[in-house]
């Protein structure tokens, strides 16, 4: 018989501690601190209480809560003295069923793993699934977090640990995410479309107007009418459009989604998760008969990556009226234009100019994003509620100095262009940091003919500021100019400073903004406020009506456009929820 929160809340202390038993590892202290918070308003509530009870504990605590845990394929295991659900998820795992060679790896590893930190590797070997993880991936993460510094590695066995104990505590409830399950396999299944190079490394690659972008284009379409939509388009940039019908006709519409395309070689959840969120949405609805006092329109645009062509937010530009016809004479590294990859997939250039859409139409955009950063990870939060996206500013640059013989020329005597840029990259880092939520990075830095006796004397270098409003961007920018100046002038250079990009700041609608903390709290989860450091097609909409956007927190410290890029279905299952919880809030704001 599945326990339920009623039970759990209803039961004596001593009751209530034997409920949750095995959740944490031989720690039963974990669950007694967190039912103090009883009552619980869901699992999601529970389950931060618990992680909260570990993140205060101290680092002693931590560590024999990690100790408790066995190792992997270890002796315990062999032994057969592993706890029941141990040996429920390492079989799952196929780790019971390990052939010589990859149990000596295994066992290799925990040598290894042990010797460098103190503690057993600690993975939840269910996976973001819940389903097992293969034996592959296991012992390729093995491998990988070796390399982790200590603290950061700590951090990384607790965060595993509260995965496990989560999808324990969905096993003791009964409590499947039937439809984070869903969008996680639709995710899955996308992924099987990468561009070739790519697809044959088991790479993630899909660039506009490639086959196998299209093909996930054509994909998306048909999983949306499978959804329920009453109208599904591709249209004339390559943005995948569907539509839910209000109730009555007329009626605004809400308008969501994210982009579909992916940088090189990245992950499977940047951009499409704000696509199949909704989507599960509005088959929820249909499914039950439901129509809103609103329509709902979900676009899976096509750009906003800009890796084939630089165009970069061209499919939520082009609903703003925001296309530039200059990009269509644009060609990729094979030399084919825009404009004659447009042709070929049969779209209709001259109907660009129609998808602008008129903003009295709209009640507003939203959009669901992985948070493609460590915060809520690090924080054990499962959802973020963006106020912002940073204004950004990026600067072309170079310092110029005197080349000369690295071994003839004194210390004093230098005019050493790449040691200016070094100094100005640590200036940029120290007053970034000021803002507490600003950002600066100069992320390309190059001796041009640079030799290894010779005193640099040219230094190319990138600079990207970013900040949650445009008056602290400008300050920022304002700062580092003034300091790059100071730093020629002190060591006798000159530079070139180019600008090469500038974006606005797109804060969240104060109202829209409110949606979103009122849906997490809904849930049971704590209401955590976040600036977005990276652009999103909400960013473009902003231009003509109110957004809002809603993070999920990633796996791998949030890492992003990278292949580790991952996210549990429990935490897509809260991001439904949270939308869900949206659609009724609106819906009762639209009732007569």
């Amino acid at each position: 018989m599945a326990l339920t929160l009623e039970q759990l809340n209803a039961a004596s202390s001593a009751e209530a501690l034997q409920l949750l038993d095995g959740l944490y590892e031989h720690s039963p202290w974990i669950a007694e601190q967190a039912l103090a918070q009883r009552p619980f308003r869901s699992l999601a509530h529970l389950q931060h209480a618990m992680a909260q009870a570990v993140r205060t504990a101290g680092t002693e605590a931590q560590l024999a809560l990690i100790r408790a845990h066995p190792e992997l394929a270890g002796k315990a295991m062999v032994a057969q003295n592993l706890t029941a659900e141990s040996t429920n998820e390492q079989s799952k795992a196929g780790l019971t069923q390990c052939t010589p060679e990859e149990f000596d790896r295994i066992q290799a590893l925990n040598t290894a793993y042990n010797q460098r930190f103190g503690f057993p590797f600690i993975l939840a070997v269910r996976g973001p699934r819940g389903t097992g993880l293969p034996k592959r991936e296991i012992i390729d993460t093995f491998a990988r977090r070796l390399d982790n510094h200590p603290e950061f590695e700590l951090a990384e066995a607790l965060r595993n640990i509260h995965r496990i104990a989560e999808i324990r505590l969905n096993d003791k409830f009964a409590a499947e995410p039937l439809l984070g399950n869903d969008v996680w396999d639709w995710q899955e299944k996308l992924a099987e479309h990468s561009d070739p190079g790519f697809a044959e490394k088991g790479q993630l690659t899909v660039t506009y107007l490639t086959d196998a972008h299209r093909a996930c284009a054509q994909r998306i379409s048909h999983w949306m009418r499978d959804c329920g939509f009453d109208e599904v388009e591709i249209d004339a940039v390559g943005n995948v459009v569907g539509r839910y019908h209000p109730a009555t006709e007329g009626a605004r519409y809400l308008i969501t989604g994210s982009h579909y395309d992916t940088v090189r070689n990245g992950g499977k959840y940047d951009g499409r998760l704000g696509i199949f969120v909704p989507m599960a949405c509005v088959r929820e609805l249909h499914r039950a008969g439901r129509r809103l006092p609103f329509g709902i329109e979900v676009v899976g645009f096509a750009e906003e990556e800009g890796q084939r062509y630089k165009a970069t937010f061209l499919g939520s530009g082009a609903l703003i009226g925001d296309f530039n016809p200059a990009w269509l004479d644009q060609k990729d590294v094979d030399g084919v234009t825009m404009r004659a990859a447009m042709q070929h997939a049969g779209l209709c250039i001259d109907d660009i100019p129609k998808l602008q859409r008129d903003p009295a139409h709209y009640l507003g955009f939203i959009e669901v994003h992985i948070e493609q950063g460590p915060v809520l990870n690090e924080l054990d939060l499962p959802l973020g509620v963006v106020t912002s996206i940073n204004g950004s500013v990026r600067f072309l640059c170079e310092m110029i100095g005197t080349a000369s013989h690295a071994g003839t020329t004194p210390m004093d005597r230098r005019r050493d262009a790449a040691v200016a840029v070094a100094e100005l990259a640590l200036y940029v880092e120290q007053r970034a940091a000021q803002d507490g939520d600003s950002v600066g990075t100069i992320g390309q830095l190059q001796v041009p003919a640079g030799s290894i006796n010779v005193v640099p004397g040219r230094c190319q270098f990138s600079l990207d500021l970013r900040a949650p409003t445009d008056a602290q961007r400008d300050a920022l920018v304002s700062d580092v100019k003034e300091q790059l100046a100071k730093i020629a002038a002190r060591r006798g250079l000159r530079y070139t400073l180019e600008e090469s990009m500038r974006a606005a700041a797109a804060p969240s609608a104060p109202a829209w903004q409110h949606h979103w903390e009122r849906a997490v709290d809904t849930l049971g989860v704590p209401v955590f406020h976040m600036p977005s450091g990276a652009g999103h097609d909400a960013m473009k909409l902003h231009e003509i009506m109110p957004q809002a956007m809603l993070f999920v927190r990633g796996l791998n410290s949030g890492i992003s456009h990278n292949p580790l890029e991952s996210t549990t279905n429990n935490d897509i299952q809260l991001a439904v929820d949270a939308f869900t919880q949206v659609l009724r809030q609106l819906a009762e704001e639209q009732q007569p």
